[in-house]
């Protein structure tokens, strides 16, 4: 009988449960990085330092790596290729990089691989379908699956960033290959589910970053399942949440900014109590920080942090709460002159008695940065996928990985 990791959300198999000794292993990551925009090389190299791991333990295989990076049409939507060496430093051994996905090229070198060899394919994201989500069958009849499915034995998913997105390289080959969670992917879910168990309130929801959708769709179901008594809305979300409070007028440029605005009012009417906002922003004056009121802002000068006000009440609403969830940096901390919420609240944070989850690349990176971050509970590179994870909502990945143990336990 197979053993199987099982929670309330999944029933899953482990690179334990399966015999990849030999095998051609197709292990899809989420080594996607934050790019610089200005020299497009890579700002950190978190997620694939933690991804290394994992591979280091399929030395008995033939390994071919599979991630995306960025999105189309912004600056971070690039190659591969740097990611590979980066993770030739890590692994120590034979990695190998192919600048193609589903071509020629790229099947040759899988088939050409050889035990022990790592092969990192480019991103995903190259090919259109990996662009768009479907449903496990239909993403299992895709041209990348149907393309590349013969040229692996297994497939491992080690991509807990990413989810919470129905890709055809996070669902689809679960359905046509023995599929299993990556050591990395096992450990993260025992972890944030033994914490779950423990989370004490009142609990305390603090949302930064740019990525406003993965944020603003999970946090009404993370209302219901917690009770989250405030929640904290930084950088661009906050903006956004002013903006429907009507507290604010400025232009964000983000794409569909009046579909989120619309949740954002819905949300404010049903939970108002919960959500407190920013007072002041930081924007760039001659290259100098100035703090303003919201008063005082204009389309000219992007809000890049918020500012000591905010900051203030934000740093006590953190003292006093029994969980805290920190999921995306409170402003541009990478920028000089405007890493001073960033700090101040990830050091609240460590500072604090709380159970505290810091979620999402941008926010580990900036843990690192300060040195803090082995004073948090957990400390995660998933961003959105963590939060819905944490809300209870039924992921993707997960939804494949139990449907693969099913069906692999039939088949034996």
């Amino acid at each position: 009988m197979v053993d199987t990791y099982s929670t309330p959300y999944v029933d899953f198999l482990t690179v334990d449960d399966l015999d990849l000794v030999g095998k051609t292993v197709f292990l899809r990551a989420d080594i996607n990085s934050p790019i610089d925009p200005y020299s497009g090389r890579l700002l950190n190299k978190i997620r694939i330092r933690e991804v290394a791991a994992s591979i280091k333990e399929l030395s008995s295989s033939k390994v071919v790596v599979g991630s995306h990076q960025g999105r189309v049409g912004n600056y971070d939507y690039v190659s591969l290729r740097e990611h590979a060496e980066v993770l030739k430093e890590y692994v120590g051994r034979n990695v190998k990089f192919i600048d193609d996905v589903i071509g020629p090229a790229a099947r040759d070198a899988i088939k050409n691989l050889r035990v022990g060899e790592v092969l990192v394919l480019d991103n995903l994201r190259f090919v259109a379908e990996e662009n768009f989500e479907f449903s496990i069958e239909d993403a299992s009849k895709t041209h990348m699956v149907k393309t590349l499915k013969d040229y692996f034995d297994v497939c491992v998913l080690e991509a807990f960033p990413a989810a919470h997105r129905a890709n055809p390289s996070i669902v689809g080959f679960a359905e046509v290959l023995p599929t299993c969670g990556g050591r990395l992917l096992t450990q993260e879910v025992r972890s944030l589910m033994s914490i779950m168990q423990k989370l004490r309130p009142p609990i305390t929801l603090v949302l930064g970053g740019a990525k406003v959708s993965d944020r603003i769709e999970s946090v009404e179901a993370l209302i219901s399942s917690y009770k989250v008594d405030k929640i904290l809305p930084c950088g661009l979300l906050g903006v956004i949440f002013l903006k429907a409070s009507r507290d604010l007028n400025v232009p964000t440029g983000i794409k569909d900014e009046e579909k989120y605005i619309k949740k954002a009012e819905k949300l404010l009417s049903e939970f108002r109590n919960t959500f407190v906002l920013p007072e002041d922003f930081a924007v760039e004056v001659d290259g100098k920080r100035r703090e303003l009121m919201l008063s005082q802002l204009n389309s000219e000068k992007p809000v890049l942090d918020i500012g000591m006000r905010t900051i203030s009440k934000f740093a006590e609403i953190i003292r006093n709460s029994g969980t805290v969830i920190v999921s995306g940096p409170p402003g541009a901390y990478e920028k000089k002159n405007f890493d001073v919420g960033t700090k101040a609240l990830l050091t609240e944070l460590a500072n604090s008695r709380a159970i505290s989850i810091a979620s999402g690349a941008h926010t580990l990176t900036a843990l690192e940065l300060f040195g803090l971050r082995d004073k948090v509970t957990h400390a995660t590179s998933a961003g959105g996928a963590l939060i819905k994870f944490l809300s209870g909502m039924k992921l993707p990945l997960f939804e494949a990985l139990k449907r693969s143990a099913e069906k692999w336990r039939k088949i034996k």
